[in-house]
């Protein structure tokens, strides 16, 4: 059976969107272990927790960010599957969006640095096939969405 975690792909919007400054910026986190790789706060589904609950717990946890400081953007979710450490691995994501542009990131030990990027930038980071593909989605769902 694969691993399941859960979490958020977390941005902010700049207030004032320039040419050259993103109108949307996304969160990642660098990892404190392994290949220092970098992905939006998510973490497996503890018993008794379904799997947004475990998101927004998960997010709490790695980046100081509680529930109340989020708007989690409704008609978004993706499911990412690939093999993590030769064990397949099943992540569910969500999109929030940060209330406080200025909000304070709080790492936990997990991690060791975070950033705000743009689409490009992020995924440069991010690596992974599959989360690029995620964060160019949540960008082009939140670009088709906006009023």
């Amino acid at each position: 059976m694969a691993l399941r975690a859960c979490g958020l792909i977390i941005f902010r919007r700049c207030l004032i969107p320039k040419v050259d400054n993103p109108a949307i910026e996304f969160l990642l986190l660098q990892a404190s272990d392994g290949v220092h790789h970098w992905t939006p706060p998510k973490g497996h589904v503890e018993s008794g927790e379904n799997d947004l609950e475990a998101a927004l717990r998960e997010t709490q946890e790695e980046a100081g960010l509680e529930a109340g400081q989020l708007t989690i953007i409704e008609g978004f979710r993706r499911e990412l599957n690939y093999v993590a450490r030769g064990k397949p691995k099943t992540v569910i994501y969500w999109l929030a969006e940060v209330k406080d542009y200025d909000v304070e990131i709080r790492l936990s030990h997990e991690h060791q640095a975070y950033r705000w990027l743009g689409l490009e930038e992020a995924c440069q980071l991010a690596q992974f096939k599959e989360m690029k593909a995620a964060l160019q989605e949540g960008h082009q769902f939140l670009c088709s969405t906006a009023s």
